[in-house]
């Protein structure tokens, strides 16, 4: 077995280093890591990453996953989780089916946990129950 299988690699990782300063919308699948400043709209379905010295001010950020060390503002949408690391600072909403927010932390915003919808156990149910469910 090659030593990189099973290893995320680091050129699935893009990164916007420490000098970069980017004005826009942001669409990324896989993972994104800033160090520099953003400053627009992130629409992803990838995991975002925001360094320690890093400033994002979005209007909205869609994600799968977000972690923070740095200073985010904005409307926050997560489909897995949000973790605030201790000495980041998060002004605005968070909407994530989990949270995890660390010692130190500045977090200014609400707070609204999704859940997992109820699964629906086919096998227990009449056949017409399904259906009708599925009409719908």
């Amino acid at each position: 077995m090659p030593k990189h299988e099973g290893k995320k690699k680091e050129a699935d990782v893009v990164v916007l280093g420490k000098g970069t300063r980017f004005n826009g919308v942001l669409k990324f699948k896989s993972a994104l890591r800033i160090q520099g400043k953003f400053k627009g709209t992130i629409d992803a379905t990838g995991a975002l990453t925001v360094d320690k010295d890093a400033v994002v001010e979005a209007d909205r950020i869609t994600v799968s996953s977000l972690t923070v060390h740095g200073s985010v503002a904005g409307a926050i949408s997560a489909v897995d989780k949000v973790d605030m690391m201790s000495g980041a600072q998060v002004r605005g909403d968070v909407k994530a089916a989990r949270l995890r927010i660390a010692d130190g932390v500045l977090f200014e915003g609400h707070c609204s946990m999704t859940g997992v919808e109820k699964e629906i156990e086919i096998f227990s149910r009449p056949i017409e129950d399904i259906k009708a469910d599925f009409q719908r």
